[in-house]
């Protein structure tokens, strides 16, 4: 059993046939689909799955927080199950190819007690961007 599914039935989430489909489309790494994309991939192991089932699954599993929603540079809006693992994301800036990264350090500890305005800092995002090896390859990169 998947991870995911494994934290889902663990918070004891009813477990339909079509949420369990959207569930194990979403299991793997470096996973960033987009609703379309989870679509049409559950649409082969289930036919009959509608697109608003999927929209309203991805919906429940991010507010869940066992799913986190990525947008990046005014792209589709992607879906990454490794919510529960500290990272962030390297996105190519031609394709959009996303990778999930771990660099060493804390964004959080990076940023200096004067550039923090007084906010008490929860969180950081960052996104590092550059070209994919796929996209450094083709004619005119």
């Amino acid at each position: 059993m998947s991870d995911l599914l494994e934290r889902l039935r663990g918070r004891g989430w009813r477990m339909t046939s079509q949420r369990r489909v959207v569930a194990e489309v979403l299991e793997g790494d470096h996973v960033h689909l987009t609703a379309d994309e989870v679509h049409a991939r559950a649409a082969q192991r289930l036919p009959e799955i509608s697109r608003a089932t999927v929209y309203n699954t991805l919906g429940e599993l991010v507010s869940l927080g066992e799913v986190i929603e990525v947008v990046t540079d005014g792209r589709a809006r992607r879906y990454d199950p490794n919510a529960h693992h500290p990272h962030q994301h390297l996105v190519c800036s031609a394709c959009g190819t996303m990778r999930d990264v771990s660099p060493t350090g804390s964004p959080l500890a990076d940023l200096p007690a004067e550039e923090r305005f007084g906010f008490t800092v929860s969180g950081a995002d960052v996104t590092y961007r550059g070209l994919c090896p796929a996209c450094i390859r083709r004619p005119g990169a």
